[in-house]
C-alpha cells in the first residue's frame, strides 16, 4: 500500500524541486553546480548521486493527499525538502562533516564560504517555492500561512542547532534541555511538514493541529530511536557500526540520563585517550543505570502520542492508510 500510493510522489517533488530552482543541464556556473551536487543531480566526479529519502516533503504530500488534491501542496512540498537541505548544508559546515550521503560534503569541495552561500541559496529557494503555490491555485492566505510556518520553524531549527552545538563544551546538559534541543532541531520540521499538507488541502484550524502533533511527536520519537539504535543497534540493519555514538562520546539521550544518574560513568565518559572507559564498559553502566529503558519507554510515549494525533486528523482513504503505514514503518514498527 505504502509503496504503491506514495511511487508517484518523488518525479513530482522532484519536478517541482527543479521547476523552483530552474534546472538547467549543463549547469549555467559554479554557483548552480554546488546546489544541484547537494540535491544529488550532478556527480561532480563523486560517486553517484544518492537524492535524500524525501520522507518530509513524502509527509506533506500524504497529508494533504488525506483530504484533498495532493498535487496543490507540491510546492509547500518541496518548500520543506530545501528547508531541510539548508540546514544541512549549514550542518556539514559547523560540524566539519566530510561525507554525506557517502559523497563529499559541499563545504569539502568548494570550500567553507562558498557552502554558506549555497546553504543560504537553498534557505531562499524555499521561499520562492511556497510562493509557486499561487499557480497550483491556493489563495493569499493560504500561502502567507506557510511562509509563517516555514518562518517560525527555521527559527526553531537554528535555536536546536544552537543548542546542539553548545551542548558539545557542556558537561551539565540534562535530558530535558536535550529533549527541548531535538524539538526544535528535528522534531519541527516533520510537524511543520505535516501542517503544510493539511493547510494545503483546506483543513480547519483544529484538523491543521492534530496533523501538527503528529509530526512533532513522530519526529522526537524518530530521533530517540536514532539515539537508541547509536548504541544498541543491530549493524547488519543500521548499516553503522554498534555503539558508534559511544565512540564518538556523543550526548545523545540515553547517555544523558546515564550521566545524570551515575556519577561514575561521567569520569569513565570521557575520551579513552584521555582516560575513559571502553566502549563496552560504557554500554554496560548505560545499561545497569537503566539508560536504555528510560530511552525505550521515551520513544514509546511519543510514538503513542504521533499514532493517537493522527488518529484525531482522521485521514482518509489510500492516502490514510498509506500515511499510517509509513508512520509505523518510521517508527521501526513496520518492515
Amino acid at each position: 500500500m505504502l509503496t504503491d500510493f506514495t511511487a508517484q510522489f518523488a518525479p513530482a517533488i522532484d519536478a517541482e524541486l527543479r521547476a523552483t530552482l530552474d534546472f538547467r543541464l549543463p549547469p549555467p556556473d559554479d554557483y548552480a553546480r554546488m546546489l544541484y551536487y547537494h540535491l544529488g543531480w550532478i556527480d561532480e566526479g563523486q560517486p553517484s548521486p544518492v537524492a535524500g529519502k524525501r520522507t518530509r516533503p513524502t509527509l506533506t504530500l500524504l497529508c494533504a493527499a488525506a483530504s484533498g488534491d495532493w498535487t496543490h501542496a507540491l510546492p509547500f512540498a518541496a518548500a520543506v525538502e530545501l528547508i531541510h537541505n539548508f540546514s544541512l548544508v549549514h550542518d556539514d559546515i559547523q560540524d566539519e562533516s566530510q561525507l554525506r550521503r557517502g559523497r563529499a560534503t559541499v563545504w569539502k569541495l568548494w570550500g567553507k564560504p562558498q557552502a554558506i552561500n549555497a546553504g543560504d541559496a537553498l534557505f531562499t529557494y524555499a521561499h520562492l517555492a511556497i510562493q509557486r503555490a499561487r499557480l497550483y491555485g491556493l489563495d493569499t492566505a493560504i500561502v502567507l500561512e506557510a511562509f509563517q510556518l516555514l518562518d517560525t520553524t527555521c527559527l526553531h531549527l537554528t535555536q536546536g542547532q544552537h543548542h546542539d552545538m553548545a551542548f558539545e563544551t557542556r558537561g551539565d546538559v540534562t535530558a530535558d534541555e536535550y529533549l527541548q534541543m531535538i524539538e526544535g532541531k528535528t522534531a519541527s520540521l516533520i510537524a511543520t511538514a505535516a501542517e503544510c499538507g493539511a493547510l494545503a488541502a483546506g483543513e480547519p484550524p483544529e484538523v491543521r493541529q492534530h496533523y501538527r502533533e503528529f509530526g512533532r511527536h513522530l519526529g522526537l520519537a524518530f530521533q530517540i530511536r536514532d539515539d537508541i539504535l547509536g548504541i544498541w543497534g543491530d549493524s547488519s540493519i543500521t548499516g553503522k557500526s554498534a555503539a558508534t555514538d559511544i565512540l564518538a562520546r556523543k550526548k545523545t539521550l540515553p547517555v544523558l540520563y546515564g550521566l545524570g544518574r551515575d556519577p561514575a560513568l561521567r569520569a569513565a565518559y570521557r575520551p579513552e585517550s584521555e582516560g575513559g572507559a571502553a566502549v563496552a564498559d560504557i554500554v554496560a553502566a548505560l545499561e545497569a543505570c537503566g539508560a536504555r529503558a528510560f530511552g525505550e519507554g521515551k520513544e514509546k510515549r511519543h510514538a503513542d502520542l504521533a499514532l493517537a494525533s493522527l488518529a484525531a486528523a482522521n485521514p482518509a482513504g489510500q492516502a490514510g492508510q498509506a500515511l499510517h503505514d509509513l508512520t509505523l514503518q518510521l517508527l521501526g514498527r513496520k518492515n
